[in-house]
């Protein structure tokens, strides 16, 4: 059970450290090592400043009591404690205030723990277990080290105070021989005071300097999330829009393959449509006036063969009258090289000459060349919505409107309504409106047919100007 908490609990701790920005996470987990760090440095350092402090007030002080313990060299050579005039002249030094004041116990340790002097006479000639620091100072080293309350010599006395101890060694003149081992005993106050200085010192300058590196690794940090940040953003806003566009590239594609079948399917019909046209109008009168013919040769008198002449004349009339409208819708004139606006324009020209109505249009100039297929459908759709808007609308307020904004163009053909006057309106090579925006949505544009305030309808095409191309004016949208 233990194993899945702990489990759940590192795992819980990975999600919550996942929602946190770089900069948390470097605040938090660098601050913590950082700050680990220091106080790991802190206290290694300060263990050496400490030591090297000591180590220096007890070289200091061995090398004062040395001018003290010089002339007492040959006596201590000899075995035993000092001669009691030793002793007292060595009190007299040590009894100066100055000097008791800071050094306030004083003992001399030879071979075999034997105190040969000690500020405490009740200790002078007795023997105790030599302290580690006297067996220290007998390899020729200065020690230094806080006083062992519960050493032999110390409870005689009933020391309660943790003085430094500084165990010197005591040499002879002639052989440097280590002939004794001085033990002094030092008021530890002072010395703790200016380590203590020292140790606030180090760990001031050890903060302000930890401080100033995380600050400086955190405004690098902090510089790097942001730009990461807006990076990601960036690259987030650019997934989002190739996202949108491969969705509308889809649509698109999806409306072009769909629009594309109806075409075919539509133009299979007109073709039908057409074939019956012929053959129902056109063949039939020709059939007829082959008819005709035969009845002329079989006039027998010239008013009888006049009279089917004209009739010959009149059917064959009726069938080129119907052939040329029948061609009139199925050819175009000549745009490819024309420009967009002028294409527009022959499309209403024609219609007002078809129609004997009033076309107004508006279209700015274009600057840039149009492909072909686009001027193509602009006329088809110019065509067809001017004849919806004469058939159902009798040709009032008739307008046709062409703008580019950005490359969007906008081709519009609206009217104001009114009564239908269907038997005026002459047989035509159209196929509709659902013609009309099959062949609109195969070019990858958009169809709308809406109605307008007052009655009347307007039909729309938006549709995509692939190259660069500029036309004054820009796409009104109803």
């Amino acid at each position: 059970m233990s194993g899945l908490e702990a489990r759940l609990g590192s795992r819980r701790w990975r999600v919550v450290l996942g929602s946190w920005s770089l900069t948390r996470q470097f605040a938090v987990t660098g601050g913590a090592i950082m700050l680990l760090a220091m106080i790991v440095e802190g206290l290694f350092t300060a263990e050496i400043i400490s030591r090297n402090t000591i180590n220096r007030e007890a070289a200091t002080t061995a090398l004062f009591m040395d001018s003290f313990l010089s002339p007492l060299n040959e006596r201590l050579a000899k075995d035993g404690v000092l001669p009691e005039s030793d002793r007292a002249e060595l009190d007299r030094l040590l009894d100066r205030d100055s000097f008791e004041s800071r050094f306030p116990h004083l003992e001399i340790w030879k071979e075999g723990g034997l105190v040969a002097y000690s500020r405490s006479p009740e200790l002078i000639g007795r023997r105790f277990a030599p302290p580690a620091g006297v067996v220290g100072a007998l390899t020729g080293e200065v020690i230094a080290r806080y006083a062992d309350l519960e050493a032999d010599e110390h409870e005689a006395r009933g020391f309660t105070s943790h003085y430094l101890e500084i165990y010197t060694p005591i040499r002879e003149h002639l052989t440097g021989r280590i002939i004794a081992i001085a033990e002094i005993h030092e008021v530890a106050d002072p010395l703790e005071q200016r380590l203590w200085w020292l140790r606030l010192k180090s760990w001031l300058a050890r903060i302000a300097a930890t401080g100033l590196i995380m600050a400086g690794l955190f405004w690098v940090v902090h510089r790097g999330n942001r730009i990461i940040l807006t990076q990601q953003g960036e690259l987030r806003r650019r997934m989002a829009e190739i996202e949108g566009t491969a969705l509308r590239n889809r649509v698109l594609r999806e409306r072009v393959q769909r629009a594309s079948g109806r075409v075919s399917e539509l133009t299979e019909r007109f073709l039908r449509g057409l074939g019956a046209d012929l053959h129902d109008g056109p063949a039939q009168l020709v059939g007829l006036a082959a008819l005709k013919i035969e009845h002329v040769r079989r006039a027998r008198t010239a008013a009888d063969r006049e009279k089917q002449l004209q009739m010959l004349d009149s059917v064959l009339a009726d069938a080129i009258r119907d052939i040329r409208t029948i061609s009139k819708g199925l050819v175009l004139p000549d745009i490819e090289r024309l420009p967009l606006p002028e294409v527009v324009r022959r499309a209403a020209r024609a219609h007002e000459q078809r129609t004997g109505t009033t076309v107004a249009v508006d279209c700015e100039d274009v600057f840039q060349p149009i492909p072909n297929a686009v001027k193509i459908c602009a006329y088809r759709f110019a065509q067809e919505g001017l004849n919806n808007a004469f058939r159902h609308a009798g040709g009032i307020g008739q307008t046709v409107t062409c703008k580019l904004e950005d490359k969007d163009l906008c081709l519009t053909v609206e009217d104001s309504g009114g009564a239908a006057i269907a038997d005026l309106a002459r047989a035509d090579s159209g196929l509709g409106l659902v013609g009309l925006q099959e062949r609109v949505e195969s070019l990858g544009g958009t169809f709308r047919m809406s109605k307008v305030p007052g009655g009347g309808t307007r039909v729309e095409m938006i549709l995509k100007i692939q190259g660069e191309t500029r036309m004054q004016g820009g796409c009104q949208n109803g």
